[in-house]
């Protein structure tokens, strides 16, 4: 099990997953945009307006079954609540999709939710990225390591010719780096999957929603657990130099961000993974990796990008 490092916030619940059908708002496209329009924008507006949807069933929880299904699994019991208020913190960067406070008797609690939409069962969602200075500066990089990364995302200009001009894969970096750099995501493998999906601060997420689309848009499949136990999950396994030269830890991949038309923000680092995945875990509920190769995440198979980080 993961262990809790300050200062990534995690929640004391055991795992709960539920799956369950709800019912898909009628998303219209706006026939005002272009006709041309990237997947990944497209993808972004779905999951807006689906956090928009979350919030506002949630907020009618009374009369909504999906909300009392999620309540039970966030809360642990109905019988108890008196009354329940969901918000998107918009404008900020926050792990936290949309922000759940429950009045008992005893006081106020409150969930954090962050949400992923999904439309393709092997594509990617992004679940972090900032500039390489700023991961080194809060998981205390040691300079080499600090250097490497910025090899690879192409903020250091590349020490000899390789495949990209632009940049340095990391299979391309010199035996004792390449080792240097897996050494140090091993050694802090629990606390860095933790914050990738738990974030940290006032709006840290401890629980992650996963909606998965199904063959109508009628019908959404979602998963409901703790982000401390996503880590787990998806951190879980080797943590090792991809044969396309990016760095894999279990089921997270971490890349260079690419796009953008060539501006700086391409050189930013980015964590990637399937959120699917959690519908492949074993019938009993067990959160073990199923054993089947994963994919390497690329332009033709990406979700959406997460707004937190900077």
């Amino acid at each position: 099990m993961l262990q809790n490092h300050r200062p990534f916030r995690s929640t004391a619940a055991t795992f709960l997953a539920i799956t369950f059908a709800v019912t898909a708002p009628a998303w219209a496209d706006d026939e005002s945009r272009a006709a041309a329009i990237e997947l990944g924008s497209q993808t972004a507006k779905g999951g807006f307006q689906n956090e928009d949807e979350v919030r506002d069933k949630l907020n009618r929880w009374q009369i909504d079954g999906d909300a009392k299904e999620w309540l039970e699994v966030l809360h642990g019991r109905l019988d108890d609540i008196q009354d329940v208020t969901a918000s998107i913190p918009r404008g900020e960067k926050a792990k936290t999709d949309v922000e759940v406070y429950v009045t008992t008797a005893d006081g106020e609690k409150r969930y954090g939710i962050s949400i992923k939409l999904v439309s393709n069962p092997r594509g990617f969602n992004q679940i972090d990225k900032r500039w390489v200075k700023n991961y080194a500066a809060m998981w205390d990089m040691p300079p080499d390591v600090h250097t490497a990364l910025e090899l690879f995302v192409g903020e250091v200009p590349p020490t000899s010719p390789g495949r990209d001009e632009r940049r340095m894969f990391l299979d391309e970096l010199s035996p004792e780096v390449q080792r240097r750099v897996v050494e140090f995501f091993k050694d802090r493998r629990d606390a860095i999957a933790l914050f990738l999906f738990a974030g940290e601060g006032a709006h840290a997420a401890d629980w992650l929603m996963v909606n998965l689309r199904g063959d109508t848009p009628e019908s959404i499949r979602s998963v409901l657990l703790p982000t401390t136990e996503a880590a787990e999950f998806f951190g879980r396994g080797d943590v090792t130099i991809t044969p396309q030269g990016s760095l894999r830890i279990g089921r997270i991949t971490m890349q260079r961000k690419g796009g953008d038309g060539g501006r700086e923000s391409a050189k930013m680092l980015q964590f990637k993974v399937n959120p699917a995945e959690l519908f492949d875990r074993k019938e009993s509920g067990s959160l073990d990796p199923v054993s089947r190769p994963v994919a390497e995440p690329n332009d033709d198979n990406l979700e959406d990008d997460d707004a937190a980080g900077e």
